[in-house]
C-alpha cells in the first residue's frame, strides 16, 4: 500500500478540500464519489437556501424530502431485492455528511427512514420485507423508529409499552416518546414487552405497526432548541391490534434487533455530526479571513488560527473513525465498540466546533442572520439521541474491560 503525506503549507487555498493525509486505504471508489457529488450538489441547491427558513418556521421539509427520494437519497440502505439501491453503511455514511453540512434537521427527517427500515432489513420475513421495504422505494413515505419512551430513554430495558397475544393478533398498550417522524410516518417499528417477567434479553419483540391503525394517537410537534424542523411527537397506542404476520422475528428477540440496529444507523449519524462540524468550521475560517482586527484578519492571529486548527483537527479524526466503523459493517466484521467511539467523537466535535464559531463570529455569531448560531442549537442532540454521549462510554469502556479480562489488549 503506498502512503503519501501531504505538507500543507500556509496560504494553501485547497486547505479545506484536501485530506491532511492519504492512503489507498481511504480511497473512494469512482461511484462513491459520485454518489458524494450527487449529495453535495443537492445540499447545495434545495437544502442549504432553505434551511433557515425550515429553523425559523419549523416546517416539515416535505418537498425537499420527495426531491430527495426522485434523485435516490433517501432509503438508500433498502436491499435491491425489495426495489432499493441496497447502498452500504460507508456510501451512506457519505450521504450523510454532506446533507447535514446542508441542515442536519432535514437530514435527521430524513435518516429516521433509515432508523426504522434497519430492524425491518435485519430480522423481518420476506412478505414483511417486501410489503413494507417495497412500498418505501415505490413513493415518497416516512416511517418510524417507536422504542423510546418517557420513562425508558438509555434505560431501554425499562421499556413499559406491552404486547399481548390474542389469536393470531397483538394487543399493543404503551405511550412512546421523541419520535422522529411520528406525526409523518406512514408505519412504524414498535419495541413492545411480550413478556414481562423476563430479563431485557428475552422480554421484547419487535412489530410494524401501520400509520394508520385504529387505536393510535398522535401527539403534538415537540417546539425543540435546534432541528426544528424535524417532526418529534409523543405517539400513543391504546389496544392496537397488529396481526402477528407483523411481527419481526422471533418472539422475546425484539431487544437484540432494535439494538442491532445501531450498528448500522450510529455511524450514519456520526457522519451527520461531521457534516455539521464541518459546516462550522467552514463558516469560521471564512469570517476569520475576512473580518479584520488591528489591522490584520483575524484569522492571522494566533489564539483565532489554534481554534481552527482544532476545529479540522476534530473534523479529519471524527471522519476517520466514521470511515472505519462504517467499512467494518459493509465487510461483515463486528463493529459495536466502533460505532459507538465514532458516535461519541463526531458528536462532541460537532458541539466544540459550533461553539468555537459562535466565538470566533463574536457578537455576530450570537445573531441568527448569521448561520453558526443554527449550527449551535442543532448539534446538542447529537450527543443524546441513538444514545447518549455517556451510554456510548459505557459500551466502550466494558467492551475494553470485558476484552482485557481475556488477554485481548
Amino acid at each position: 500500500m503506498v502512503i503519501s503525506c501531504w505538507v500543507i503549507l500556509l496560504g494553501d487555498s485547497d486547505l479545506t478540500s484536501q485530506f491532511f493525509f492519504q492512503s489507498d486505504l481511504f480511497s473512494l471508489s469512482p461511484e462513491q464519489l459520485e454518489l458524494q457529488e450527487l449529495a453535495k450538489s443537492f445540499t447545495a441547491k434545495e437544502i442549504t437556501p432553505n434551511a433557515a427558513h425550515h429553523d425559523r418556521t419549523g416546517e416539515y421539509p416535505t418537498e425537499i424530502l420527495k426531491k430527495a427520494w426522485e434523485v435516490g437519497l433517501l432509503n438508500t440502505h433498502v436491499p435491491e431485492a425489495y426495489g432499493g439501491l441496497g447502498l452500504g453503511v460507508l456510501d451512506c455514511s457519505l450521504i450523510s455528511e454532506e446533507m447535514a453540512y446542508g441542515c442536519s434537521g432535514i437530514q435527521t427527517a430524513a435518516e429516521a427512514n433509515g432508523l426504522a427500515e434497519a430492524p425491518v432489513i435485519i430480522g423481518a420475513s420476506d412478505a414483511l420485507k417486501k410489503k413494507y421495504l417495497g412500498r418505501m422505494t415505490e413513493e415518497p413515505l416516512m416511517c418510524a423508529y417507536c422504542v423510546t419512551e418517557p420513562i425508558a430513554g438509555s434505560d431501554v430495558a425499562g421499556i413499559a409499552t406491552k404486547a399481548v397475544k390474542k389469536g393470531n393478533s397483538w394487543s399493543i398498550t404503551g405511550n412512546k416518546m421523541w419520535i422522529t417522524n411520528g406525526g409523518k410516518a406512514n408505519w412504524y417499528f414498535v419495541l413492545a414487552k411480550t413478556d414481562p417477567n423476563a430479563n431485557a434479553g428475552k422480554a421484547f419483540t419487535g412489530f410494524i405497526v401501520d400509520g394508520n391503525a385504529p387505536g393510535i394517537t398522535v401527539g403534538k410537534k415537540e417546539l425543540n432548541m435546534g432541528q426544528r424542523c424535524s417532526d418529534t411527537r409523543g405517539i400513543s397506542f391504546e389496544d392496537v391490534e397488529v396481526s402477528d404476520e407483523n411481527r419481526i422475528g422471533d418472539v422475546g428477540k425484539g431487544f437484540q434487533l432494535a439494538m442491532g440496529a445501531f450498528d448500522t444507523t450510529r455511524p450514519l449519524v456520526a457522519s451527520a455530526a461531521v457534516g455539521v462540524a464541518r459546516r462550522a468550521y467552514e463558516e469560521a475560517l471564512k469570517y476569520a479571513i475576512e473580518r479584520k482586527t488591528m489591522g490584520k484578519a483575524i484569522a492571522e492571529h494566533q489564539a483565532i488560527s489554534f481554534m481552527l486548527a482544532d476545529m479540522a483537527m476534530g473534523v479529519e479524526a471524527a471522519r476517520g473513525l466514521v470511515w472505519k466503523t462504517s467499512w467494518q459493517r459493509d465487510n461483515g466484521e463486528r463493529n459495536t465498540l466502533l460505532a459507538s467511539m465514532a458516535k461519541a467523537v463526531a458528536s462532541e466535535v460537532a458541539n466544540k466546533n459550533a461553539a468555537d464559531a459562535v466565538q470566533i463570529f463574536g457578537g455576530n455569531g450570537f445573531n441568527s442572520e448569521y448561520p453558526v448560531e443554527k449550527l449551535m442549537r442543532d448539534a446538542k442532540i447529537f450527543m443524546i439521541y441513538e444514545g447518549t454521549s455517556q451510554i456510548q462510554r459505557l459500551i466502550i469502556s466494558r467492551s475494553l474491560i470485558d476484552a482485557a479480562k481475556k488477554g485481548n489488549f
